[in-house]
């Protein structure tokens, strides 16, 4: 089999099959420029296809770091005024992406070169948590280490991942499958192929995580390799008024005045190597590290950011995101609402349940809100008439007699997404229920250990082999600094509840999970005895127990335990497996199918498509941009700044930013990082023209020379249905300014010793 020829056109290699017919100014769909604008083709008449694609399918630009060499971002580039070459960008081991990390969640980069690393200030909300007491709420007061000997450990589960190689892994992937007849079987290969690849790149290599991605629905995959930092230390966290300013009122939205940054340390241990938490580790010496710039930027600016986006869904077919928006967005946004309500009951409370109650609440309204964003902006424009427009075209091509198979295909497809749909409802209150607790989801994944472990190595599946025992031994031990009985038993009786929605036919499971009798009524009374019962009596709280477990338990064992959450574990054990066989069996026949849409699509769009984000290194350009440019509404400006933040400063909760800070501004006393073509202002944040998802948070905001100038925290509440369909005219990235970083960190809070260790001078 040749190389893959999806690949081959979306990153430019030589030979194996076709190339880009992309064109210089469509790279930059989602910017103002005049090559964006025309929809004529290279000869300068009018190109059908490129005007179907800039009014209906602007795909939006989540780059792999290999397409930058595709023809037309140079172009684009030089138009923006950006003075960095794309070709450059191809090497993610280089610089400037060489410095970008993931944390597992967020993104982040390093700052220094002893391993400074800058990310988002919810980024850190977990390593806050379990380093707070009601005595030291560190997730209101925030943190500050003087010196290396008091910055603290961000628990055993952190992590920093810094990718060391890259490497195309399509044929050895794909080879054959088409000669697998059973479904369930070709996932098993696919499955198989994938961590017979992660075993030897991991071989002898101590330190090495190692991963198999997909990329265009399983039409290309890639080998990354990536060094696993064990040690991840709190360093500096501004006060809560300050990293979460705005709070909930603000989420989503703009304009904004929110310093949400923070500052974490990788360790390794004396060899260089990575190593568990450890007194005597020292920092870690990475290859690059970013310039922060004081220089800031202005409307209309050249900005990249890169970072490891989580999950878009752009490659989808229309009835899936007509499903979504009919179906799921509706009963998850329902349940979403009622979590909150619990967390805001809880967070009122007092002690630690009250500190952990508000870290969850801060998220389950971030999600919340990131729902009721995307279903809005998918039913009240034109996104879905889009989305049904490219699915016509994607399908008309595929009809042509030439491309019979890809037809085939897309048919097959569809079959496998009805059959989906259809068990929808009932699936998802399943996984709710089965996830709604803490000690429940444990006593699952205790099962899975031991059933796994009477596998030789090889053949466990993901997730469950020898290499993932650090990681899950990490997790146990900070399952308790986690952890809050009252929040578990009240999340879990609202899963449980929420179950009661579906008919008695569609739950037998139910009623196996809470071990009832033969025609026993179940109803929020049952869940509520049974939750008394079994929180009573649960012995999973104990580390010791869970880590013995983890490490030797059996199926017998667990069979015999007492413990009433892997009793129930247990019981639904059978559910869970045929569930997952039949999970298996669609991903097998979708395998095949699936990368035929998205190479149609490709087609469709005339090479304009970048794959959906799946947790990998991505690159977005743009420039610092308004909704409105030019409509002189001062609300519509691209940056906020310092002096508006008093005018918001009500005091209540979210808007109480300190006295000192007030007074500062007041008295203008910004020193050099005010901006003079903002009349000596400091600017706060900005907003950019990029494409940013889940994932992103943290992520570094380059300016034209490739220089950090903020950090991306968040997006309009406008554009977060461009996950599903994308729509540039109303999609911002929400950036806070390394200006007002630094500045806090000089007059505010006195962290001098790392202004000076990013090279920054301290002034105030």
């Amino acid at each position: 089999m040749k190389r893959n020829a999806l690949f081959c056109a979306l990153v430019a290699c030589s030979g194996g099959g076709g190339t880009s017919t992309m064109t210089g100014g469509t790279l930059g769909s989602t910017h103002d420029t005049s090559g964006i604008k025309s929809t004529q083709g290279p000869s300068g008449k009018a190109d059908p296809k490129l005007a179907f694609r800039m009014q209906y399918a602007n795909p939006g630009g989540m780059w792999m770091p290999q397409q930058m060499t595709l023809p037309g971002h140079a172009d684009t580039f030089a138009k923006l005024g950006a003075q960095i070459d794309p070709k450059l960008l191809a090497d993610p081991l280089a610089a400037p992406l060489g410095a970008v990390v993931s944390l597992g969640g967020c993104s982040a980069s390093f700052v220094s070169p002893e391993a400074l690393i800058v990310t988002n200030h919810h980024c850190v909300q977990g390593a806050l948590k379990i380093n707070s007491t009601k005595e030291d709420n560190l997730v209101e007061q925030g943190f500050l280490a003087a010196t290396r000997a008091e910055e603290r450990s961000a628990g055993p589960a952190a992590r920093v991942y810094v990718a060391q190689a890259f490497k195309d892994v399509t044929n050895v992937m794909r080879d054959g499958l088409e000669t697998i007849k059973d479904p369930t079987a070709r996932d098993q290969e696919t499955e198989k192929r994938s961590k017979q690849l992660i075993a030897a790149c991991e071989k002898d290599r101590p330190g090495l995580r190692c991963n198999v991605s997909a990329f265009f629905r399983a039409g290309m995959y890639l080998q990354i390799e990536y060094l696993e930092i064990r040690d991840v230390r709190l360093v500096y966290v501004p006060h809560r008024s300050i990293g979460n300013y705005g709070g909930e009122l603000d989420n989503w939205a703009w304009p904004r005045h929110t310093g949400d940054f923070s500052y974490l340390r990788a360790y390794v241990g004396k060899d260089g190597k990575p190593a568990s938490y450890s007194t005597d580790n020292i920092p870690y010496k990475p290859k690059h590290h970013l310039k922060v710039s004081t220089s800031g930027v202005k409307a209309g600016d050249f900005v990249m950011i890169a970072g490891y986006p989580a999950v878009t869904s752009r490659t989808k077919t229309a009835s899936e995101v007509r499903d979504y928006v009919e179906s799921y967005l509706p009963y998850v946004i329902a349940y979403y609402r009622e979590r909150y309500k619990m967390a805001e009951v809880l967070a009122a409370g007092s002690g630690d349940t009250a500190i952990k109650a508000g870290v969850e609440k801060q998220s389950i309204q971030n999600g919340l809100e990131l729902l009721e964003g995307q279903l809005a902006g998918l039913t009240k424009g034109d996104l879905l008439v889009r989305k049904h427009a490219l699915d016509q075209q994607v399908k008309a091509w595929a009809a042509r007699p030439e491309n019979r198979a890809y037809q085939a295909a897309i048919e097959g497809l569809e079959a496998i997404i009805a059959d989906e749909q259809r068990t929808a409802r009932v699936d998802h209150h399943r996984g709710v229920a089965f996830g709604g607790s803490r000690l429940l989801a444990t006593a699952l994944s205790l099962t899975r250990w031991a059933e796994e472990r009477t596998k030789q190595d090889p053949d466990r599946k993901p997730g469950f082999q020898e290499r993932d025992m650090v990681n899950a031994t990490s997790s146990q031990k900070q399952f308790a600094k986690d952890f809050d009985r009252t929040f578990d038993r009240a999340a879990f009786r609202l899963a449980l509840v929420h179950a009661l929605k579906l008919p008695e036919v569609d739950r037998p499971w139910l009623a196996r999970l809470l071990n009832a009798k033969r025609n026993q009524k179940i109803d929020e009374a049952l869940i509520d005895r049974t939750l008394e019962d079994w929180y009573g009596a649960q012995q999973l709280e104990g580390e010791k127990l869970r880590l013995e477990l983890l490490a030797k338990g059996t199926t017998a064992r667990l069979e015999a335990s007492k413990d009433p959450f892997i009793k129930a574990a247990m019981r639904i054990w059978p559910t869970v497996k045929v569930e997952e066989k039949r999970t298996d069996t669609r991903a097998g026949e979708s395998v095949l199918l699936a990368p035929r849409y998205v190479e149609a699509m490709r087609e469709v769009l005339g090479g304009l498509l970048a794959p959906d984000a799946n947790g990998t290194v991505r690159i977005t350009y743009g420039t610092v941009r308004s909704f409105k440019p030019g409509s002189g509404d001062d609300a519509d400006r691209p940056l906020t700044v310092a002096s508006e933040i008093p005018l918001k400063n009500t005091g209540a909760k979210d808007f109480d930013i300190a006295k000192q800070v007030i007074d500062a501004i007041r008295a203008k006393q910004y020193g050099p990082y005010g901006d003079a073509a903002l009349g000596g202002e400091l600017p706060v944040d900005f907003i950019a023209d990029t494409d940013t998802t889940g994932g992103n948070s943290g992520s570094p905001v380059l300016d034209r020379n490739g220089e950090l100038v903020g950090l991306n925290f968040d997006s309009s509440k406008t554009g977060v249905a461009s996950r599903i369909v994308f729509n540039g005219a109303t999609t911002r990235s929400i950036i806070v300014d390394a200006r007002y970083m630094l500045w806090i960190m000089d007059r505010i809070d006195g962290a001098d010793h790392l202004l000076r260790e990013m090279g920054v001078e301290p002034k105030l």
